[in-house]
């Protein structure tokens, strides 16, 4: 079973701000549990990175990200 990565890109500094990390867009409970949280809450903290950074206007637009299915 392959283990989904981390979102860090070692650039780790809070926005005061918005509360997110400048580099990955997680919060700090998000930061901190990573280690403890399972694929499917895994895959859930990806997707909110990916529209918390859609709202900001940073990047582009990315479709939904692929889970596995495993009934098929």
């Amino acid at each position: 079973m392959n283990e989904i990565v981390s979102p860090c890109v070692s650039i780790c500094i809070m926005s005061e701000a918005s509360g997110f990390c400048e580099g990955c867009w997680r919060t700090r409970d998000e930061i901190a549990g990573w280690r403890r949280m399972d694929d499917d809450e895994r895959w859930d903290v990806i997707d909110r990175l990916r529209d918390r950074r859609e709202e900001a206007g940073v990047g582009r637009k990315r479709r939904r990200t692929r889970r596995s299915n495993p009934a098929s």
